[in-house]
């Protein structure tokens, strides 16, 4: 039965108070043994949150500290992300983490989000274990290329479904995924695609191939995007792709929104190139920050050159402890430059995070400074996606 949370002083219920307390405690620890302690309470404690579906608290705790004890912050979240990732609680014998292989994609047409056969399911079995996962690694796979709207909402929705395909990795079985009520998955021209599985070792044993003496990341890096690549493009008609490295899920996740940013944008060049039937050189990028209470993302308007007509944008959002002070505008001239163009723009005034009232797009920035709905030439107009990253 789901706890009744008691209000106490700062507005946190009893059970976020009570994460609060082990995580300053874990932060401010002076050695390794009063790690293992706290790291032991707070373990235990997070496992019965996340079975009981405490949501609202793990969120309360992790809201109080971002502000207020930023290394504490760091461990709770770590933590959090930990027991859910690997369903902590419920194996007594194994070490069972969920782990995510992301695929980035784009196209010009509808990025699919699709069941994936059994004799593809068994290659990439193969595959993952010859080149990502430890000898005598245990995997199940599940049947499905995730949208990012498919995937679990929230760290105990995570826990569930990692103990749900922890299960079937224990036994070495692979799992159908029932796909009746899925939201619909909106269309972009870029976008990730996850393929998730679920590891088991026995407790204490490597999971992954870096781990043992004759691997290492980069070699399972290549090997993957070659050899699973191969097997995940015909799932993925009309669509260029590329694989960011299998990890556990919340590591991959993250891996996946950076790398996301530089693919969405040589994505738009390419796709620009193709649908306008121009070089990347003819055509003109406008870079400018765009802030909320704080600066919140960059946005790319594309122009043709000569032309002040934004005809497609892209957003690079700010992750993690990235801030004002971070270069991303520099990052994102490098990856245009690397693209093709020559002609690029810099705004440095603060636009503010707005949206067309109509569909929800965004708004990119002009060659003018001012901020307009993309849009492509009317002849273009039936081929484009109706969304764009």
């Amino acid at each position: 039965m789901k706890r009744t949370r008691l209000k106490r002083r700062g507005g946190l219920g009893r059970i976020a108070e009570q994460l609060v307390w082990l995580a300053n405690g874990l932060a401010e620890s002076s050695s390794r043994i009063e790690d293992c302690y706290w790291e032991r309470q707070l373990g235990h404690t997070l496992d019965e949150q996340l079975a009981d579906n405490e949501e609202e608290a793990l969120n309360a705790a992790l809201d109080h500290l971002y502000s207020a004890e930023p290394r504490a912050y760091d461990e709770l979240a770590d933590f959090i992300e930990s027991r859910a990732e690997c369903a902590a609680g419920a194996f007594a014998e194994h070490d069972v983490v969920l782990i995510a292989a992301p695929i980035l994609a784009w196209s010009r047409y509808r990025i699919p989000a699709s069941v994936v056969p059994s004799a593809v399911l068994a290659n990439l079995r193969v595959h993952l274990q010859a080149h990502v996962l430890a000898t005598g690694a245990r995997l199940a796979l599940a049947d499905f290329l995730f949208s990012p709207d498919h995937l679990p909402q929230g760290y105990c929705a995570t826990a569930e479904f990692a103990k749900m395909l922890g299960t079937a990795a224990v036994d070495n079985l692979d799992l159908r995924i029932d796909t009746e009520g899925m939201p619909e998955t909106a269309q972009f021209l870029s976008d990730t695609r996850y393929l998730l599985a679920a590891v088991a070792v026995p407790r204490g044993e490597a999971i992954f191939r870096w781990q043992e003496k004759d691997g290492s990341r980069d070699a399972a890096r290549e090997q993957w995007r070659v050899q699973g690549g191969a097997c995940l493009a015909p799932l993925l008609p009309g669509c260029a792709v590329d694989l960011v490295l299998p990890e556990p899920y919340f590591a991959a996740s993250r891996s996946a929104d950076k790398d996301s940013r530089p693919y969405s944008v040589r994505a738009s060049v390419a796709y620009l190139g193709t649908a306008l039937e121009t070089p990347a050189a003819n055509l003109r990028a406008v870079i400018a920050p765009f802030w909320d209470r704080n600066l919140e993302e960059y946005r790319v308007g594309f122009t043709v050159r000569n032309s002040d007509q934004v005809v497609h944008g892209v957003v690079w959002p700010l992750l993690g402890a990235e801030d004002d002070s971070t270069d991303s505008a520099a990052q994102i001239e490098a990856v245009l430059r690397e693209s093709g163009l020559n002609d690029i723009v810099h705004l440095d005034h603060q636009f503010p995070l707005e949206y067309c009232d109509d569909c929800g797009a965004p708004m990119y920035p002009s060659p003018e400074g001012e901020t307009v709905h993309a849009e492509m030439p009317q002849e273009q107009m039936e081929q484009m996606p109706r969304h764009l990253h």
